[in-house]
């Protein structure tokens, strides 16, 4: 059985780190994930390759993570279980 909280929190920690390095990268590398960035955009408001769209993006992130990881481990749980 998984913790349907714990994985939430671990989805959306990994997944908010994740958008705030793409954007970092982006802005230090000129144009690196610039087309993930334009497509990741589109969903998540305010994310930039910048420092505020990176944080942004972090937040967004871990929102959309954690909603997705919450319900994934519940659905997870739910099949999982034995059945009487």
């Amino acid at each position: 059985m998984l913790n349907p909280k714990a994985f939430g929190l671990a989805s959306g920690i990994t997944w908010g780190i994740g958008l705030a390095l793409l954007a970092l990268f982006a802005l230090f590398a000129e144009s690196y994930g610039s087309s993930a960035i334009s497509l990741l955009s589109t969903v998540y408001l305010g994310y930039r390759p910048t420092v505020p769209g990176a944080i942004a993006g972090a937040a967004w992130g871990f929102v959309d993570g954690f909603v997705c990881g919450y319900v994934f481990a519940w659905i997870y749980n739910y099949f999982a279980a034995p059945r009487a």
